[in-house]
């Protein structure tokens, strides 16, 4: 497909999902329900198509040499499949935040204002590896009213084709617009540049993946941008922490799974009980084949780990590898956090409510937390069925971005004749 055709594939997509998205925005909550319950149940059906489309792109995959934190993302395998479809299930049985009014009040003139919750429109979201974001991105964007156009990575094209081949069943099944989800089919790079130039139909874009596409999408959008750059996550082991809980909390949030956005990266421990934990955490981790970089204090403690520079405690690894730094105070890991953190998740272990309150006051990130593994910082977790991404901005959302964070407000005004004197 040549430049032009691109341009005029990409703007007639733009134009579809526009149109959708007014049909979507009037849809009820029960029409959106059942698509998506179609939607689950069409996925279950085909889980061996997928699988071997799935296998397609897999061996391609590495063939090309890909790396295996974005193997591990792009694999669907059958309990990734059930877990997509138990997702739509959720969002189903999640309030439908459209047409939901607040803050109604009087005024001094006699009319009533308040606000009322209203989709985006036209959801742009560009992706890579992960199979699983055409299936979270659809079920958020339809149960949100909106229409949704997805690019993926050209390493997963088989495996969104024919996840999108399911949507639009189910979306035909329900009686909606099959074009309220659109799958882009080219793996040419300019598609992306198209649909960043087209604010007309593309009311936001949201990015998922590496670096460098985050900061070209932020870079290039001519619409507003839903993004986080980097996960690198921090556990804090305050000198009032239940050792074995810490241990615990530390091990799963580094180790749990590597090649993911809210892996701890960087482990900081006070210390009063920095000999006591290692000794303990330390054992595992190199059982687990977890390569360690740590500060001066640290290497005292164990001689055989790896000193650490400044860039490893800026670092996002997606691997086994970790940064691990001893400090004096809970200041000190605050301000070690918000240095060198990407304020996406950070999680405090203490006993002391105190200090917890203090960190989750002062630490600047999208999810702070007290005594949880940083792992649970996920849509699924929180409870919101699935999340279309994380936002470390602070508009229009942050955290996990679900239902709520597809949707704007506009105000109402309820009026009987009233007129401005």
């Amino acid at each position: 497909m040549d430049i032009l055709n691109i341009k005029n594939y990409i703007q007639e997509a733009g134009q579809k999902a526009r149109a959708a998205s007014r049909a979507m925005a009037r849809s009820d909550s029960g029409l959106k329900n059942k698509a998506l319950e179609f939607i689950a149940t069409i996925i279950l059906q085909h889980q061996d198509q997928l699988l071997q489309e799935n296998q397609k792109d897999m061996l391609t995959a590495g063939e090309n040499g890909i790396e295996s934190a974005l193997l591990d993302r792009l694999e669907l395998t059958p309990a990734k499949i059930e877990t997509m479809a138990e997702g739509l299930v959720q969002i189903t049985a999640l309030p439908d935040p459209i047409g939901e009014l607040s803050d109604m009040r009087y005024r001094p003139s006699g009319i009533q204002v308040g606000r009322m919750r209203v989709p985006l429109g036209v959801v742009g979201i560009i992706y890579e590896s992960r199979p699983n974001v055409t299936v979270d991105a659809a079920g958020l964007c339809l149960k949100s009213g909106n229409a949704a156009i997805l690019r993926g990575g050209s390493e997963a094209l088989h495996s969104n084709l024919a996840i999108a081949g399911c949507i639009k069943e189910g979306l035909i099944t329900a009686d909606l617009d099959a074009d309220a989800v659109q799958v882009i089919e080219t793996t040419d790079r300019s598609a992306v540049g198209e649909m960043l130039r087209m604010p007309e139909h593309i009311d936001v874009i949201i990015p998922r993946g590496g670096k460098g596409l985050i900061e070209r999408v932020s870079a290039d959008a001519r619409m507003p941008v839903i993004k986080h750059l980097d996960g690198i996550c921090h556990a804090y082991i305050d000198s009032k922490a239940d050792i074995d809980k810490a241990v615990e909390i530390a091990y799963n949030s580094k180790t749990q799974r590597y090649g993911v956005c809210n892996a701890m990266e960087c482990l900081l421990v006070a210390d009063e009980i920095a000999e006591a934990v290692l000794n303990k955490l330390v054992p595992m981790y190199i059982e687990a084949g977890v390569e360690i970089r740590g500060c001066e204090e640290s290497i005292k403690l164990l001689p055989s780990i790896v000193a650490a520079t400044e860039e490893d405690y800026a670092t996002e690894y997606l691997a086994p590898i970790m940064s691990l730094k001893i400090v004096s105070s809970i200041d000190e890991a605050i301000d070690h956090i918000n240095q060198y953190g990407s304020q996406h998740t950070d999680s405090i272990v203490s006993e002391d409510i105190n200090r917890a309150r203090r960190f989750i006051a002062e630490v600047d990130s999208s999810s702070v937390m007290i005594n949880a593994s940083t792992r649970f910082s996920d849509g699924f977790e929180y409870g919101l069925g699935a999340e279309i991404g994380i936002s470390t901005d602070k508009f229009h959302a942050r955290g996990p971005v679900g239902l709520e964070g597809l949707t704007s407000q506009k105000f109402v005004v309820i009026g009987d004749g009233h007129i401005k004197l």
